[in-house]
């Protein structure tokens, strides 16, 4: 019964309603990227105007980030246990009010702890977004809208560059603007999702099968019968993501995204520092880092039309190679001049952006069962912010003491990691529902099992 309860949510064509969950679910993620982004475009500024160490350099940077880290896991596990659509709500709230308390920061240590509260928030929308939007998604459709998601997070990220060119009149209060108008658009956001349902996955689970009947009638498809006891309740879901049988897709899932996100940040956050090195033009510097970002969209957006065609697994072994190989030839080379730069950083990202950056958001949310799928995304999410940190908080003082060319190699070895990983543990999960998936990677169909 496990596979069939959703034969007629997963063999839907794309709907209106599937194309409004994609896009409010994206918004969070534009938002993500914008709003984690924002930092890069201020510490330039900041570092000046407030006398900044490396060290704190490096803080400001990560803060965010260990908010995400925090965030993930509470709220990873709030949402299996009080829903997605709850969470999905409430974290945006925090979007709004700890942007506007930043943007009035007067000092490093009151911009660093509003930083960590937004990554806080920035964190929850990792993981309720993308179980949210897997739960509805139809099988043959679903690695596309979900790498969509990914998608927006670089779209966000680029934006912040262009909204940087915009307002450069405004010197150094450009970046308070910019956290500003990241908070009204999360106003509206929150706003629009008032009207999307609960996920009728998690109302099955939970037992609650006549309410995810309603859901699923008004959303005008031909259900069978949900009502029934609910899964049986996980005394530990981290005890059943760390044993087998799911304790290989959550090494795989953590591994890949650890080893993506250690690259990736580390060259993202640091992009307008990293092209100051070789430029004098503060144009020059957001114009470049607009161009990197913008060959990530690019990335980003082939692996939107391939991850549904090809598959998640040459995917993510390519965009690795590609990181490998572009990071390597930087590395190695000595006097690449703002071009050079430009070029290399950019197919770096493009590789990453179209592999590891998108399929990040699909895999956990495919390979895990409904009842820990949240929490398992708050795990990867987690520990790929671990990665995230490495990459943020101790760049300023690594590049200081090593030259930003040595500190490279830390980057092309991620890659290589990351590659094996992928190699030795990814599957290929395209096209398949998330009740068979279940079944295969959890060993047993039990939490997926509804209406017997």
């Amino acid at each position: 019964m496990a596979r069939d309860a959703f034969s007629a949510l997963d063999s839907t064509q794309l709907t209106p309603f599937h194309r409004k969950v994609m896009v409010l679910s994206a918004a969070g993620m534009f938002l993500d990227g914008y709003d984690i982004t924002v930092i890069a475009v201020a510490l330039p500024t900041v570092t000046k105007e407030w006398h900044l160490s490396s060290f704190m350099t490096g803080a400001l940077s990560a803060a965010a980030v260990i908010g995400m880290f925090v965030g993930a896991l509470v709220f990873g596990r709030l949402t299996d246990r009080l829903g997605r659509k709850k969470m999905y709500l409430v974290n945006l709230i925090g979007f709004v009010v700890f942007a506007l308390i930043a943007a009035f920061a007067q000092n490093a240590w009151e911009l660093l702890v509003c930083r960590f509260l937004l990554g806080l928030a920035l964190g929850a929308d990792y993981t309720i977004s993308t179980s949210l939007l897997a739960e509805y998604a139809p099988a043959k459709r679903r690695g596309n809208l979900m790498t969509r998601l990914g998608a927006t997070w670089f779209i966000g990220a680029a934006a912040t560059y262009v909204f940087a060119l915009l307002l450069l009149p405004l010197g150094h209060n450009m970046w308070r603007v910019m956290l500003v108008l990241g908070a009204v658009f999360a106003l509206i956001v929150l706003w629009m999702r008032r009207s999307i349902p609960e996920s009728p996955r998690w109302l099955a689970a939970q037992g609650r099968g006549e309410e995810a009947n309603a859901v699923l009638t008004g959303l005008g498809d031909t259900t069978v019968d949900l009502t029934g006891p609910a899964a049986p309740e996980h005394d530990s879901p981290w005890r059943t993501l760390l044993s087998m049988p799911l304790l290989r897709m959550t090494f795989f899932c953590c591994g890949f995204w650890f080893m993506y996100t250690l690259s990736y940040y580390g060259i993202t956050l640091y992009t307008p520092t990293i092209l100051e090195q070789v430029t004098s033009s503060t144009t020059g510097t957001y114009v470049g880092s607009l161009i990197i970002a913008l060959i990530g969209v690019a990335g980003a957006v082939i692996g939107v039309n391939l991850v549904d065609r090809i598959g998640r697994r040459p995917l993510l072994i390519t965009g690795f190679i590609g990181m490998f190989i572009a990071l390597t030839v930087l590395a190695l080379w000595q006097s690449p001049g703002l071009a050079g730069l430009v070029l290399l950083l950019g197919l770096a990202v493009l590789f990453a952006n179209s592999g590891p950056g998108i399929v990040n958001l699909v895999y956990p949310s495919e390979v895990f069962p409904t009842a820990v799928r949240a929490t398992a995304n708050g795990l990867g999410t987690a520990v790929s912010r671990v990665g995230a940190i490495i990459g943020t908080l101790w760049l300023p003082t690594l590049i200081n003491a090593w030259g930003l060319h040595r500190v490279l190699w830390l980057f092309v070895g991620a890659s290589i990691i990351g590659l094996a990983i992928a190699a030795a543990l990814a599957p290929e999960t395209k096209g398949r529902s998330l009740e068979e998936l279940s079944e295969e990677y959890s060993g047993s169909a039990a939490t997926e099992t509804v209406g017997r």
